[in-house]
């Protein structure tokens, strides 16, 4: 039976923990609790009150939308007969907790108004926007839409690398030739819908995004996930002057030609918060200014050691990069990153091609992963991007500085993570009532050896916890 690594074992064992404090730690739909230093400080977002009538307010928004006509008015204006009318409607992933079942969801009342108008339901279809995700499952779209839209819309996955399902609509000024979703693009009426968040390279989420990356092709996502547009300073949260991600994305969507948005903005437990509906740039710019209030997090300084999670987002390790890169402006150089993620997904670390090219960024570090990347013989891969961006926390705190807890993932598996595994700070062949029992005991015990790292020699480090995980984005004062 494999034993903790010495070092680690005696410090935990050493550690008098006395006098810490208790703490709730998010973990998928659920909490653990764990012990931390008593003079661990809590970074919060404000509090964002949930609508107390959501089903009230996304009618009202639809039905007085911003900056824009409203959908009767819109399908009225194309020139067809009504019942010749044809509707897109994009939706996120699983890996978006857009509200789009149930009574005080988005959808139903979307259908409503535009059925009434004397649209076909047969002429209504809903295009998943994956971007380079891969397909939704039945139980996804289940878990997503409920039964009612499952079983009678026509729901469509966009496939990236299907270039017969796309048509060529556009070169941008940067040069990028778009080739776009064609059901999406030959719609009469063309809908967007999302969830409006914090986005660590387009500065927010959801608007322009539900076109590019969304409904895009590989090659034209090359640009947008290259190195000229990742690397960029302006590429990062909250920032949507100078940001090419987002400036680039917008671009499309006005080219492409969108009719109408309807998102939401929601707090950490998924209750909605503001819906905004109407005019692609105008109604998205109100979410945005509407949620920033909410999400920043202001900090004095930085912290020697900073605990985060991977939210709902988290769903795999692909995805909970967004937690380590949302930490970094919390964290000192070669500071301590701990996290733990619920990465509940199917595939727990990601694509077999996020997977090669995790081990080659784990093999190659950072700046030898850019340098690959920047290669005039390399060919662009859909995932490459996220190894990048994982890049970012790491030039920061060291290929030992971020702890990874992922109790899903397989420990053999761990060969081709980078960073210090989860499975460090817990015996090979503990059995635990629940993977939740063993994140917490990863996390507990990573949180005690950070506490008392050698790197801090003897003196007590700061430390903070990101209540929020990948929402929260602190910012220094």
């Amino acid at each position: 039976m494999k034993k903790l690594k010495p070092k680690i074992a005696e410090i935990i064992a050493q550690a008098d923990t006395s006098d810490w404090k208790k703490i709730s730690v998010e973990f998928g739909d659920d909490f653990f609790k764990i012990r931390v230093p008593p003079e661990c400080t809590m970074l919060n977002m404000k509090k964002m009150p949930p609508l107390a009538h959501s089903d009230q307010e996304i009618s009202n928004a639809l039905n007085r939308p911003i900056g824009s006509p409203t959908l009767p008015e819109i399908i009225q204006s194309k020139g067809k007969p009504v019942d010749k009318i044809t509707v897109c409607i994009t939706v996120s992933d699983i890996t978006r907790p857009a509200p789009y079942s149930g009574a005080n969801g988005i959808l139903r009342p979307l259908f409503n108004i535009i059925e009434r108008t004397g649209v076909k339901r047969e002429n209504i279809v809903i295009v998943i926007g994956n971007g380079m995700h891969r397909a939704s499952t039945l139980n996804e779209r289940l878990c997503m839409f409920g039964r009612e839209v499952v079983d009678n819309y026509k729901i469509v996955d966009h496939d990236c690398e299907d270039l017969s399902s796309q048509v060529l609509v556009t070169h941008t000024q940067r040069g990028t030739a778009v080739y776009l979703n064609k059901i999406f693009y030959n719609a009469d009426v063309k809908v967007i819908t999302g969830l409006v968040e914090s986005h660590f390279m387009a500065g927010v989420s959801g608007g322009r995004k539900a076109v590019c990356p969304a409904l895009v092709n590989t090659n034209t996502i090359r640009k947008f996930h290259g190195v000229d547009f990742l690397e960029h300073p302006n590429a990062t949260n909250l920032v949507l002057e100078g940001n090419p991600c987002h400036e680039e994305a917008l671009e499309v969507a006005e080219t492409v030609g969108v009719d109408f948005m309807i998102s939401t903005t929601l707090d950490n437990r998924l209750s909605i918060t503001g819906v905004f509906a109407g005019d692609l740039i105008e109604a998205h710019l109100a979410a945005f200014e509407a949620m920033k209030a909410f999400v920043q997090i202001p900090i004095d300084a930085p912290y020697d050691i900073v605990l985060t999670h991977g939210g709902y987002v988290g769903r795999d390790h692909y995805q909970s990069v967004k937690a380590a890169v949302n930490a970094m402006p919390a964290v000192k150089e070669n500071g301590l990153i701990i996290m733990v993620a619920n990465n509940c997904d199917a595939e727990p670390i990601g694509s077999r091609e996020y997977k090669t090219l995790l081990h080659l960024f784990k093999i190659l570090g950072p700046d030898g992963y850019i340098s690959i990347l920047k290669h005039p013989d390399w060919i662009f891969t859909k995932d490459q991007w996220e190894p990048e961006m994982w890049g970012k926390p790491f030039r920061k705190v060291g290929a030992d500085g971020l702890v990874y807890c992922g109790p899903q993932i397989p420990e053999e598996d761990f060969k081709i993570i980078p960073g210090v595994s989860g499975y460090d700070f817990i015996e090979k062949n503990t059995v635990f009532s629940s993977i939740k029992a063993k994140a917490a005991a990863m996390f507990q015990n990573a949180v005690i050896f950070a506490a008392h790292h050698p790197r801090f020699k003897g003196s007590k480090p700061s430390i903070t916890f990101i209540v929020e995980g990948p929402y929260g984005i602190p910012m220094a004062l």
